[in-house]
């Protein structure tokens, strides 16, 4: 069924998006253009969104990072997410940066939390360790650091 009064259908749509969490303007235009609505008709309603504050990419990004530190996460995957969602590395960058000193306890945590406190065993376990940390996000370095392989 075609909806009468598309721009309105379009707003509906992208407030319940907001509705349940912050969105980049990218990941709304997705998300319409996902649902046969022409892109032409979804770039005003979004521009309006964005300068009545319901679209905020700062604090999109913000929030995201609060949350994935919280889950374990390190500066690499989160940056890549939030560019996946359309953000700009200006718009990223002073969250991760905030972090900065805050990054090695992190991985340490996120470590103990799968292995605990003890040191790798081998040359295998140290690479299962290593990978793990790195898929989460970790920077090579900061994983070198914290396992201390003696070779």
């Amino acid at each position: 069924m075609e909806d009468p009064d598309p721009p309105a259908a379009i707003e509906r749509l992208a407030l319940k998006l907001l509705a349940v969490r912050e969105h980049s303007r990218l990941e709304l235009e997705r998300k319409i253009k996902a649902r046969g609505y022409d892109a032409d008709a979804i770039e005003p309603i979004l521009a309006g969104l964005v300068e009545q504050g319901l679209i905020d990419e700062v604090r999109l990004a913000e929030t995201y990072v609060a949350e994935r530190v919280g889950k374990g996460f390190g500066p690499l995957r989160i940056r890549a997410e939030l560019r996946d969602k359309g953000l700009s590395d200006e718009a990223i960058d002073p969250h991760l940066e905030a972090m900065q000193d805050a990054w090695p306890q992190l991985l340490a945590q996120t470590h103990d939390r799968r292995f605990g406190p003890v040191p790798p065993t081998d040359h295998a376990d140290y690479g299962r360790r290593g990978r793990f940390l790195e898929s989460r996000g970790f920077p090579s370095e900061l994983i070198r650091r914290h396992l201390r392989w003696n070779d």
